[in-house]
């Protein structure tokens, strides 16, 4: 393993990263990555229009409304126009704010919310001064930004997630790369906005549960992209962002293999490794959720059945979401717990089922009770063992492989149209957000990727 401070392997990585990102052949992405990149779109799009009008978002607005500058992009699927920045920002919030948002399995990076954030932004405020993204470079350049991100996470998973969340640091980077090819950077210039970027990496891991979560994700976005900017201004930063002994790296985690952010740059795309989630919340807490959904519903079990739930999950699943008694909606998600009773209530588990008003149910809250879960080394992440104890006696088994949503057990282009409409179903009349879907599924395609935005209005 090499250490962050620099041996051979780990000299020059902020630099070489810098040059992929300039020097990176559109014509060397495969179809498939592409194709993907449509799929991770739709997801993210879907996500910002269902968390548009959580209460989250109206408390940012209302706090940072006063304070934004021109109207130059738009907030998904609402009317309010803020300054790019900070439409970024909010944008960003309201992907992540159901955690249903996708999932990069190997790092648990969440990869669009920073970069198509940040890119949409980009795109409504560069038409606004005559200029057009075409849908094929905003596609690339999300393609590129998510790599970016995916592989500095790659370097510092798993020991960085113990304090941090890898979204708001590994991120920022993203966001920063993808603005900056955007913006045509030279590598010297993305190198500076690596540096920018890499000063302003942050989320800490106290906040689940909060506001501050989305607000963590939102900001790898917003601060991406003033890097960008900053960077072409001509601002100055270091140029080993990553691996200087004082730098990203060895700040934020200590030592690590920093050459596998290079292993394969350009040749394997880590977006071909991107999933997504068919239930609202920690996506540890997933396979859980498909098994418990398995015991309901071919077995026809019921609450007032159900004497124990004894679940055996993957060590992170415990230490990510092993919140027993939940004290609100947001705080739920990463409960286990509750998403096991709720599952077993409900039959569903979408964002209605982590509101307070779930939470403190009755019925709910006593099955959580009933809800017990240990750790299992040998257990992937997407994998649990359910075992469930009836009134009558009975023992029912359930053992979850893959989870749904996972790289090995994918949601297919429908189960993700599917779910974009559910998500938009309450913001835009049926008509729009079916435009919406298609212009999402068609980006390399668009004259200007603003239209997105445009679509994204009520």
């Amino acid at each position: 393993m090499a250490n962050a401070t620099g041996t051979a392997e780990a000299q020059g990585v902020t630099r070489a990263l810098a040059e992929f990102v300039v020097a990176a052949r559109v014509e060397s992405i495969p179809d498939a990555v592409r194709h993907e990149a449509a799929r991770s779109l739709v997801n993210w799009m879907g996500c910002a229009l269902g968390g548009s009008h959580h209460e989250t978002l109206d408390t940012a607005l209302a706090a940072l409304q006063p304070f934004a500058g021109p109207p130059q992009a738009g907030v998904i699927g609402r009317s309010e126009r803020l300054d790019a920045p900070t439409a970024a920002l909010l944008n960003g919030m309201s992907a992540h704010v159901l955690d249903f948002d996708d999932t990069h399995l190997r790092t648990l990076l969440h990869p669009s919310v920073p970069v198509a954030s940040s890119l949409l932004a980009l795109a409504e405020y560069r038409l606004q001064n005559g200029k057009v993204l075409p849908g094929a470079e905003f596609l690339e350049a999300f393609i590129v930004g998510v790599d970016v991100e995916c592989r500095i996470a790659n370097a510092i998973y798993p020991t960085h997630i113990e304090q941090w969340y890898i979204t708001g640091t590994a991120g920022v980077f993203g966001a920063a790369a993808a603005v900056g090819r955007v913006l045509g950077l030279d590598a010297a210039g993305i190198t500076r906005a690596f540096g920018i970027a890499g000063t302003q990496a942050a989320g800490l891991r106290e906040m689940a549960g909060t506001m501050c979560k989305c607000f963590v994700h939102g900001r790898a976005a917003q601060n991406g992209m003033l890097s960008a900017f900053m960077a072409q201004a001509g601002f100055t930063s270091s140029d080993r962002v990553i691996e200087a002994p004082r730098g990203f790296a060895r700040v934020l985690v200590g030592d690590c293999d920093l050459g596998v952010i290079l292993d394969g740059l350009g040749e394997r795309w880590e977006l071909a490794l991107n999933t997504y989630k068919p239930h609202a919340c920690g996506v540890v807490a997933h396979p859980v959720i498909d098994g418990c959904l398995e015991v309901r519903n071919k077995h026809g079990v019921t609450p007032d059945q159900i004497v124990a739930v004894d679940l055996r999950v993957h060590p992170l699943a415990l230490k990510l979401t092993g919140i027993k008694a939940p004290r609100g909606g947001l705080e739920s998600k990463w409960s286990l717990f509750h998403s096991a009773a709720v599952v077993f209530c409900d039959g569903v588990a979408g964002e209605a089922q982590y509101t307070d008003d779930r939470v403190f149910n009755p019925q709910v809250a006593a099955l959580r009770e009933r809800v017990n879960a240990v750790a299992d080394a040998g257990l992937r992440d997407d994998e649990a063992h359910v075992a469930v104890t009836l009134v009558d006696g009975r023992r029912i088994d359930i053992h979850v492989e893959h989870a749904l949503g996972s790289v090995d057990n994918p949601m297919t282009d429908g189960d993700l149209e599917r779910k974009f409409t559910d998500l938009a179903g309450d913001t835009l009349p049926a008509g729009r957000a079916a435009q919406l879907l298609e212009s999402c599924w068609q980006i390399g395609k668009l004259a200007d990727a603003a239209q997105l935005a445009r679509f994204a209005v009520p």
